[in-house]
């Protein structure tokens, strides 16, 4: 009695002739373009605050923030503290300041690529992209 693992087995033990297909890439749309950029600024953006957090959770706990604050009151009068400026919240805000304004420039320069792409396919033809069935 055979199983279907032996059926599947046995059909993939034939090879397949793989037929291959080059197909020319001659247009990006826009809106999908804008769709997939905003998408991956997205993900950029949170790696970007996750990465602000962490490299600020290591450096207060190594006590670098405290030597900088001593180092800086050695050659003035204390009044200046790193501390004040570096905290927390400030680093969070931040972090999401950065996030925003890489959300807006990710997200457009996706579009605006698109839009070049577009242009520079009219000179050149397109980009050829080969396929095959397995």
């Amino acid at each position: 009695m055979s199983t279907v693992a032996d059926k599947l087995a046995k059909k993939s033990s034939h090879k397949t002739s793989a037929k291959q297909v080059r197909l020319r890439l001659v247009y990006i749309d826009f809106w999908s373009a804008v769709k997939l950029s905003f998408l991956a600024a997205i993900a950029i953006a949170i790696v970007t605050v996750v990465a602000f957090v962490m490299v600020f959770l290591v450096v207060q706990t190594t006590g670098l923030i405290a030597k900088a604050d001593e180092f800086f009151s050695s050659f003035s009068d204390g009044s200046i503290l790193l501390s004040q400026f570096v905290s927390f919240p400030q680093v969070l805000a931040f972090s999401a300041v950065v996030a925003l304004l890489n959300l807006v420039v990710v997200t457009v320069l996706g579009a605006v690529i698109a839009g070049i792409y577009n242009l520079a396919v009219k000179v050149t033809g397109g980009l050829l992209v080969g396929f095959t069935s397995n």
